[in-house]
């Protein structure tokens, strides 16, 4: 009869050592940085003169290093378990005709699929704002300019000198 260190010794394979326990990823993830390169990444933002570039202001996320509660990517039910509204007779007839489905062939849903996360859906006629290029200072400037050249334009055609004397104010702060 074998000895306990002798069984291990013959069971234990060197190659798998340290797969069920894999090391922590830097910043402390759980798994190894799937970050993308530079040239990969696809949010840009505006430096000015109506150019972009690529945005370099990438922030490791907060939740780095714990797991997602299932909560976060599957619907949860709202109600308890079986309290549809239904009466004993008429749940046994929904149970037979789902059984019915079944065996004749028919596609049903599971329960990862009936309790999955809705999908959103967009309309059709929707199309995402066009980035100016222009940077967050250039934009206030345009802006203010065009409330400058309002304001002035409705001083000449009511014959007044300050915006003050206006009932309504043209800029705003």
């Amino acid at each position: 009869m074998k000895s306990f260190h002798q069984f291990i010794a013959e069971v234990y394979d060197k190659d798998l050592e340290g797969q069920a326990s894999r090391a922590p990823g830097e910043g402390g993830r759980i798994r190894a940085s799937r970050k993308k390169r530079d040239i990969e990444k696809t949010r840009t933002k505006a430096v000015g003169g109506g150019k972009t570039a690529p945005a370099k202001d990438y922030k490791p996320r907060k939740d780095i290093g714990t797991n997602k509660p299932r909560s976060r990517y599957q619907q949860q039910p709202e109600k308890a378990r079986g309290s549809a509204g239904l009466s004993a007779r008429e749940q046994q007839r929904k149970a037979a005709k789902e059984r019915r489905a079944a065996k004749s062939g028919a596609k049903t849903k599971t329960a990862d699929e009936l309790l999955s996360t809705k999908k959103k859906t967009v309309d059709p006629k929707y199309k995402p704002v066009k980035a100016s290029g222009l940077s967050t200072k250039e934009r206030k400037a345009l802006y203010k300019k065009g409330e400058r050249t309002l304001r002035d334009i409705r001083l000449k055609n009511l014959g007044k000198s300050k915006e003050s004397e206006l009932k309504y104010k043209v800029t705003s702060k």
